[in-house]
C-alpha cells in the first residue's frame, strides 16, 4: 500500500511555497507519484517530496531551472537506498552525480568552487519534518460534493428565473 502527502505537507518539508508546488507538478518537474486526479486531493510519496527539496536547494544555489529539470529526471524513479547513497555536487553551471568519495575528490580537484548536496542528509531531514505530519493510504477518497458558491446559486437562479 502506497503512503502519500497531501501537497501542504509536501510544501513544508520540502520548504517551498504552494505556488511552487502548483507550478513544478503542471509542468512536470515533480509530480505527485502517489496519487493524482481533479477529484481527490494529489498525494506525494517521500521520494517525490526528496526531489521537490533537492530542486529547491539547487534554485537556492543559482542553478537554472532547466540543470535543476535534468538532475530531478537523473533522479527520478530510482529506489530509495539508491537516491541516499548519491551526493549531487555542482560548479554553479552543471550538476553532477557522485557515488563514492573518489568522484567527488576529482571533480573538487578541478579547482572551481562546488555545491554539494548529500541525499542520504536531505532524506533524514524529510523523515524528521514529516514524522509530525499525518500521512494518507492511497484508497480513493468518497467524492464529496462541490463547495456551495452562494453567489454563483443566486446568479444562477436569477438567470433561471
Amino acid at each position: 500500500m502506497d503512503v502519500g502527502y497531501r501537497g501542504p505537507a509536501a510544501c513544508t518539508a520540502a520548504g517551498i511555497t504552494y505556488r511552487q508546488l502548483d507550478y513544478w507538478a503542471r509542468t512536470g518537474l515533480v509530480e505527485p507519484s502517489v496519487r493524482t486526479g481533479a477529484q481527490n486531493a494529489p498525494l506525494y510519496s517521500l521520494p517525490d517530496i526528496l526531489l521537490l527539496k533537492v530542486a529547491k536547494r539547487l534554485l537556492d544555489t543559482g542553478i537554472s531551472l532547466q540543470q535543476i529539470r535534468t538532475a530531478v529526471d537523473h533522479l527520478r524513479g530510482r529506489p530509495a537506498p539508491e537516491l541516499a547513497r548519491i551526493t549531487l555536487m555542482s560548479d554553479g553551471v552543471s550538476v553532477y552525480e557522485c557515488t563514492s568519495p573518489d568522484e567527488v575528490v576529482d571533480l573538487m580537484q578541478r579547482g572551481q568552487g562546488m555545491f554539494g548536496l548529500a541525499l542520504a542528509h536531505v532524506w533524514r531531514e524529510l523523515e524528521e519534518a514529516l514524522g509530525v505530519v499525518p500521512d494518507e493510504e492511497r484508497t480513493e477518497l468518497p467524492s464529496a460534493p462541490p463547495p456551495v458558491d452562494e453567489l454563483a446559486r443566486r446568479r444562477r437562479e436569477r438567470r433561471t428565473g
